[in-house]
């Protein structure tokens, strides 16, 4: 089992996505965007029907 916080995951996950070549980059960050925002969505449908 890991110490990494949900944020220190975060933050790896982008600084490792910085390094990439600007073309994948883009592709990654809307990756990551898209998850945040269905997890966002999610709490946020849970939040209203519970």
């Amino acid at each position: 089992m890991s110490d990494e916080s949900p944020v220190d995951g975060l933050m790896s996950r982008l600084s490792l996505i910085e390094d990439q070549p600007l073309e994948a980059r883009a592709a990654a960050f809307t990756q990551v965007h898209d998850e945040l925002q269905q997890q966002l969505e999610g709490k946020d449908a849970f939040s209203r029907n519970g």
